[in-house]
């Protein structure tokens, strides 16, 4: 279908007629792309138009949209004069779905309470009723004491009733308050989460002719985006991984999204197109500032807890669905699956892709930061997979182990995953305390150092285990580490001690390393 396109700059009210009340049309949301901060809507709707100029209000719009993005289409020779958004500000629509079931449950109570109030005051009008009229049958009725014991008894049993039931209704009236109380600081707290209600749209439109044309509506709302999360999945060592890739939505754009196509792009429509401009960079002395000293106990913030996820994606191969576009500058990924995400600021999950990932896996201790052995995945052409950083959720067996953030940025030809700590494997780093020794040699110090790492594979299978140690590097020339020795390592220039080993079941190695330090004996060693 061919379109007349105008893309739109935020207009001003239309003036004079825009008073009026318009025909308004429904605006039919079929795709989506998200970006990681904002949305891409794209929206249509068939309408009918008179000759001449008009206006259509149209409805379901994201609410505080970017009026630079609109862009409106028509056919059949419908010209688009102008489109200004505006925002719907009827009290209904400027709750929160969590706003409005509170409204609805304060309703609800109110009510309850009204009828319960009612009810007490007919309760304790017989009361009353009762006791003005408790002189009946006195000195001069003429009741004999038979039918006055009668008539007391009447009134003990109406009256015990009666008062039981005023207090029942007590009760309730005052449980019901306090709920009353409660539910109004909760809808007192969300009216104030700054909920987005959703928008129109008043377009201006001109046709030679009576016709029926079909509009197209898209534009870019900021209040949505998309984080990456990966479930990697180990079912037993050797085996291939199984990576997951995952997208958290989240939106606040005033609409739902119902059962609509998503393509989730890496690209971020508000970083700005302009590229840098180098400027002249001058050097001068630094001058020092006076320290202000002040109490820097500041709280530490409270990480946010994580939110339910609604994961609409069936069981199944994704590849079938998703397909990856890698031809322009940011990769897309285009999901045939259709998706419901509410305008609620919950997180939404939503399966990208998964893949079989052939891994080696190695086990890993550094003892000299932490006693435990980590046994590790080693993944090789991560690159393929499209990855941007985001946290991945670990499984080893079918346990959920921990999470660890991924970031290709700082990986280079190997990404290592671990898979948590392996109680089998046991490692003792201790310090030889007969070796150490400091002697003094002219105007220098000498001080002389020992490990011993001890190893055992507890496990029933071989494993190859990387154990990683140190010796201390100078950056001081009159800072010397001397008599470097770690038999079977491989030494690194920044002092980083590696050894390779393998492990039968029930094996034990013990490894050795010593260093000297010499320094002039006036200073003192930071760090050691």
């Amino acid at each position: 279908m061919n379109y007349k396109r105008l893309s739109l700059l935020a207009c001003s009210l239309i003036a004079a007629g825009a008073s009026f009340a318009q025909k308004s049309q429904k605006l039919n949301i079929d795709h989506i792309t998200v970006f990681l901060s904002g949305a891409e809507i794209e929206s249509d709707t068939r309408i009918e138009v008179p000759q001449g100029t008009s206006e259509i209000l149209l409805t379901n719009v994201a609410g505080n949209l970017n009026a630079q993005s609109i862009s409106v289409g028509a056919d059949n020779n419908v010209v688009i004069q102008s489109a200004t958004p505006k925002n719907d500000y009827l009290s209904e629509q400027n709750l929160s779905p969590k706003a409005k079931q509170l409204a609805d449950s304060l309703d609800y109570l109110k009510i309850r309470l009204g009828e319960i109030n009612n009810k007490k005051a007919t309760v304790d009008e017989q009361i009353s009723v009762i006791r003005s009229n408790r002189n009946t049958g006195g000195a001069n009725s003429g009741l004999n004491v038979t039918e006055l014991q009668k008539m007391l008894d009447l009134i003990a049993l109406r009256m015990n009733n009666l008062l039981n039931e005023s207090n029942t209704l007590q009760r309730n009236i005052d449980k019901t308050n306090e709920r009353i109380a409660l539910l109004d600081k909760q809808y007192n707290e969300e009216l104030q989460k700054g909920f987005q209600p959703g928008g129109q749209l008043l377009v201006k439109i001109y046709s030679p002719v009576a016709t029926t044309t079909a509009l197209h509506v898209t534009y870019i709302t900021p209040n949505a985006g998309w984080t990456p999360v990966y479930d990697l999945k180990a079912a037993k060592i050797n085996d291939p991984l199984q990576l997951v890739y995952k997208a958290n939505i989240v939106q606040q754009s005033g609409i739902s999204w119902d059962k609509v196509k998503l393509t989730l792009s890496t690209g971020n429509p508000n970083e700005g197109l302009t590229a840098p401009d180098m400027q002249p960079w001058f050097l001068s002395f630094y001058v020092p500032k006076p320290v202000m000293y002040k109490n820097m106990m500041a709280a530490a913030p409270l990480s946010s807890s994580m939110r339910a996820k609604s994961d609409e994606v069936a069981d199944g191969s994704l590849g079938a669905y998703v397909s990856v576009n890698n031809s322009g500058v940011n990769t897309r990924f285009d999901i045939a699956l259709t998706y419901t995400i509410l305008s609620d600021g919950k997180e939404y999950s939503v399966a990208i892709q998964d893949f079989q990932v052939p891994a080696t896996y190695r086990y890993y201790t550094a003892p000299k930061l932490d006693p435990d052995v980590f046994l590790q995945a080693r993944i090789t052409n991560w690159e393929e997979m499209n990855l941007i950083p985001g946290n991945a959720n670990i499984f080893y067996e079918g346990t959920y182990v921990g999470q660890q953030y991924l970031d290709p940025a700082t990986v280079k030809d190997t990404l290592n995953l671990s898979l948590g700590r392996d109680k089998k494997v046991i490692v003792h780093r201790t310090e030889d305390k007969n070796y150490r020794s400091q002697k003094m040699i002219g105007s220098n110090v000498r001080r002389s150092f020992q490990y011993t790492i001890e190893i055992r594979n507890t496990r029933k299978d071989n494993i190859d285990l990387l154990v990683s140690d140190q010796f201390p590097v100078s950056n001081d020339k009159d800072i010397e580490v001397i008599d470097t020795e770690a038999p079977g390592a491989s030494i690194g220039e920044n002092g980083i001690i590696n050894w390779e080993l393998q492990l039968k079941p029930a094996e034990t190695k013990t490894l050795k390393l010593q260093y000297a330090i010499k320094y002039p004996k006036d200073k003192r060693i930071m760090g050691l």
